[in-house]
């Protein structure tokens, strides 16, 4: 995947059989993909995305996504990538297919201070990265952190979810 192919459910941005992972830096990004590429990922297969780039492709996503995106949370998912992208985050998105390869991503990107790695399945998105702190989570709803904002509108730090 290049960051031109854009894989979609429902018209929104969902790279089934990878895993997207944020970074707050664009060096944190590009020390990941070196720990990544030494691991024995494919070059080819780290797709890189600036802020920039993913805030424009969010913009291009929301503008039109299906009614349906929003019984899932694929909508959630694309609002919360941009406003990490409107924070200066760097995206890496990476090709695994596999458990051991999913782990592994989410190994390293723990080490080079992701805030969220989140791996694409048919069925599921599954944050691969605990969040910090005691945060309760409850199954579909607000809570469960694929939004961006709590239900209070306060902004949510860390996130683990499933759709």
């Amino acid at each position: 995947m290049d960051s031109k192919s854009h894989p979609e459910t429902l018209g929104v941005f969902a790279p089934v059989g990878h895993v997207i992972v944020s970074f707050p830096t664009q060096q944190d990004m590009e020390a990941a993909a070196d720990a990544l590429r030494q691991a024995g990922f494919a070059d080819e297969h780290l797709t890189r995305y600036t802020s920039d780039q993913m805030r424009e492709q969010v913009d291009r996503d929301l503008a039109k996504a299906s009614p349906l995106a929003n019984l899932g949370q694929e909508i959630n998912l694309a609002r919360a990538h941009g406003e990490l992208a409107d924070q200066g985050y760097s995206f890496l998105v990476v090709k695994a297919k596999e458990e051991a390869e999913w782990t592994r991503v989410g190994d390293i990107a723990r080490r080079f201070h992701a805030e969220r790695a989140q791996r694409y399945g048919n069925f599921i998105i599954e944050e691969l990265i605990e969040p910090s702190g005691d945060e309760q989570q409850t199954f579909e709803s607000p809570d469960r952190g694929l939004d961006a904002q709590t239900r209070s509108g306060e902004e949510k730090d860390h996130a683990p979810h499933r759709r």
